[in-house]
């Protein structure tokens, strides 16, 4: 993932991380307020040391002796009203940007175009949404304050010393350049550090996150050790880079600290010299030394927030990048209320990226409504390709895609994906109930009578009905507490509630025992009827009863026809065959020897052997091709 750079324009984004608190002006309009009183109270403490000396130790006044203890105990009163509102309503306002910003980020990540994600580790996304995004809130908030109420009290008690005495006062003045460099300095240290820490961040959250979804994977090949070290090494960095951060803070604080002790010496050498001495009363001495030392946890304060502020500021550079992403085009304007179902590709063309060969090239396919159509090849031939490009997860480089003569690039992306629905090898389940998973996506919640109906046709209702709470169990992340076969008989209900009249097919029955294969096929069957149909396979036994096949190798169809056509052909589709259904089954754990093509073709199988021929379902006759 690339890396912010930390070259950024500090200002611009922090006044562009501002537009999001202008929706609550109000409540940050109190919170300044609240910032002004606290500083106020500052030099208001230093200014009653004066009064306080000089009117109760020197000249014994009985009526300062009495008023100054309730001047005090009101002024801290004052004190922490005003600290609570600021803390508080600052707090409320940094929380509202915060949920604000993850509100929009995330409905980014929702609208972004699938390339996007090729692109970016879902590590480094999460790291954004979660870590970047409270360094935000951090430059949103306690940052500001910060900088506010901690500025305010440092121009408020320079005013009221220069008042006091401007000779001694501008001292402070002096010193003034040293620390702007002192600052500048771990200004640049800060921000570059920043970056690699969140860039670091992100790739802790993906190896934790591989790790924690492969964990069966990891037990199974004993890879713990490997990836105990990947996240060992990771973290290790990040806590360098961290104590980077923590060492130039922890020089850059006290050598400004330093610079403001020097001060305070001459001040007080100076203070305490002959001609000065008849000058100054002992009130305003000890008024100016307890501003003097008021002013050292301010500026304290203003150094330490430095690395605060460029970590926020790196952090809100990174979701401005993600929110300045490229979004999925949808330009269309027409929309479909139900698709016959007839498919065409004419000469279309795709490329994932312009330096790559074409996934597919020059593709011309005709596809009737109702028509089953198969797509087999070796991995990489564009199988997958063709189906993504139907719903338009990518658009293709060129040609043109047409649903009922109608081209696909002038729907709108909600009705044309209405017209689609996708039961794939790796279902996606959410961490939800049965009947909200079957029912993902849709504008309102079926019956129960409806659920029941569409479980019994997809070959799911016993099982449910087994479970503990029926239609309400939760069934875990990505459906954990269920089977592989009931993870896709589930994805098949939800594909026949969805009632679409078009449906893709990638990979539905791979990797299944025989008896789940058998009942995924009969829901298959009932799933497909009425209803255009791609279907993705490596396993042929799941296609043999297509109205067409098409071969495809390197982006072109080399053969297309029915089972027994191609068979006959004695081609490309008859040297797969021959490898999953005769020489695998005579031979599955020591396979002779085959010629180059057959090789080629056994590499498209992810199974070292294949599984038996399921038993034919009822009705399930192969129809003509559409026209003959």
């Amino acid at each position: 993932m690339p890396t912010p750079s930390p070259q950024v324009d500090a200002s611009r984004v922090y006044r562009r991380l501002l537009t999001y608190v202008k929706p609550y002006w109000r409540m940050f309009a109190v919170a300044i307020v609240g910032m002004l009183a606290f500083a106020v109270t500052e030099p208001l403490f230093a200014a009653m040391m004066k009064p306080l000396i000089d009117g109760s130790f020197v000249d014994r006044n009985e009526e300062v002796v009495r008023l100054m203890p309730i001047l005090l105990i009101g002024l801290f009163v004052v004190r922490g009203i005003a600290g609570f509102i600021n803390s508080y309503c600052l707090s409320w306002v940094g929380r509202r940007v915060v949920a604000d910003l993850r509100r929009e980020m995330f409905a980014h990540l929702l609208r972004a175009p699938t390339r996007y994600y090729d692109n970016q580790g879902s590590g480094h996304l999460l790291a954004k949404l979660t870590y970047n995004v409270e360094n935000v809130a951090t430059a949103a908030t306690s940052v500001l304050t910060t900088i506010v109420r901690d500025g305010f009290t440092v121009i408020v008690l320079m005013a009221y010393m220069l008042y006091l005495n401007a000779g001694l006062a501008a001292i402070f003045l002096i010193i003034g350049p040293a620390m702007v460099v002192t600052v500048k300095y771990a200004t640049k240290h800060f921000r570059r550090h920043s970056s690699r820490i969140q860039d670091r961040v992100g790739a802790l959250t993906h190896v934790a996150q591989e790790a924690i979804e492969g964990h069966r994977v990891v037990k199974a090949f004993g890879g713990q050790s490997r990836e105990a070290a990947r996240f060992n090494a990771i973290n290790e960095k990040t806590r360098s880079l961290q104590m980077k951060m923590v060492a130039t803070e922890a020089a850059s604080v006290p050598l400004v600290q330093l610079i403001s002790a020097i001060a305070i010496a001459v001040i007080v050498y100076l203070s305490t010299m002959q001609g000065l001495r008849e000058d100054i009363s002992v009130g305003t001495f000890m008024s100016f030394v307890v501003a003097m030392g008021l002013l050292l946890p301010p500026v304290k304060r203003l150094t330490s927030v430095n690395g605060h502020l460029q970590l926020g500021i790196i952090a809100a550079q990174s979701l401005f990048e993600l929110l300045d992403a490229e979004e999925e085009p949808d330009r269309g304007h027409r929309t479909l209320e139900r698709a016959r179902g007839r498919v065409e590709y004419r000469g279309v063309t795709h490329r994932y990226a312009p330096d790559q060969p074409p996934a597919i090239q020059d593709l011309d396919l005709l596809i009737e409504p109702g028509e089953r159509i198969a797509l087999v090849g070796r991995s990489g031939s564009g199988k997958s390709t063709v189906a993504s490009l139907l719903p338009r997860f990518y658009d293709a480089s060129s040609g043109e895609i047409r649903i009922d003569d109608l081209p696909i690039t002038e729907l709108t992306l909600a009705s044309l994906r209405a017209q689609i629905s996708l039961v794939s090898q790796d279902v996606m389940l959410f961490n939800d109930t049965i009947a909200a998973n079957m029912a993902y996506g849709l504008p309102e919640q079926p019956t129960q009578g409806e659920l029941e109906r569409v479980a019994r046709n997809a070959h799911a209702l016993d099982f449910i009905e087994a479970l503990p709470d029926g239609f309400a169990t939760r069934i875990g992340d990505r459906g954990v507490m269920l089977s592989g076969g009931q993870r896709q008989r589930l994805a098949i209900a939800r594909a026949m509630l969805k009632d679409a009249p078009i449906l893709i097919l990638d990979e539905a029955t791979s990797a299944l025992d025989s008896e789940s294969e058998r009942h995924i096929q009969a829901a298959l069957h009932d799933l497909m009827a009425n209803r255009t149909t791609l279907i993705i396979a490596h396993r042929l036994s799941t296609i043999e009863t297509a109205d067409r096949i098409l071969v495809m190798d390197q982006g072109r169809v080399v053969e297309q026809g029915r089972h027994a056509e191609l068979l006959a052909l004695g081609g490309y589709y008859a040297r797969l065959h021959s490898l999953q259904f005769q020489e695998g089954a005579a031979l599955p754990a020591t396979a002779q020897p085959v010629d180059d093509a057959s090789r080629q073709c056994a590499e498209s199988s992810p199974e070292p052997s294949p599984e038996p021929i399921p038993e034919p379902i009822p009705g399930s006759v192969p129809r003509p091709p559409a026209g003959s």
